[in-house]
C-alpha cells in the first residue's frame, strides 16, 4: 500500500483590516527595540514631564516613560515592516516639502 505525498501549496488570502472601536490610541515619544531569539520586541513609551510652574524649582533629572504598547514581530517580517515605514516616511516628507 503506497502513501500519496501531498506537497503544501501557498495561497494568497486578502486581509480584512479591522480596528475595534475599543482600541486606545496613545502617543509614543520613545521606543526600545530588543532582539530576542527569533523575534524583535518593540516597546513604545510615552513621556509625560511634570508641569512645572515655579521657575525657581530645579528641573527634574529624570522623566518617567510609561510603556503604552509592546509588540513582538517575527524576525523574518521585520524587513517588510521597515520597508513600509520607510515608504510612509518618504511620502510624509514629500508632502511636507510641498507646503
Amino acid at each position: 500500500m503506497s502513501k500519496e505525498i501531498i506537497e503544501p501549496t501557498a495561497i494568497t488570502v486578502d486581509i480584512d483590516w479591522h480596528i475595534p472601536d475599543t482600541i486606545i490610541t496613545r502617543f509614543a515619544s520613545n521606543m526600545v527595540v530588543q532582539s530576542l531569539e527569533n523575534e524583535f520586541r518593540i516597546s513604545f513609551f510615552e513621556t509625560m514631564p511634570k508641569i512645572q510652574l515655579d521657575p525657581k524649582v530645579k528641573p527634574p533629572n529624570t522623566v518617567k516613560a510609561d510603556c503604552v504598547a509592546s509588540v513582538i514581530v517575527n524576525a523574518n517580517k521585520l524587513p517588510e515592516f521597515i520597508k513600509v515605514l520607510e515608504q510612509q516616511l518618504e511620502r510624509y516628507n514629500s508632502l511636507q516639502n510641498k507646503k
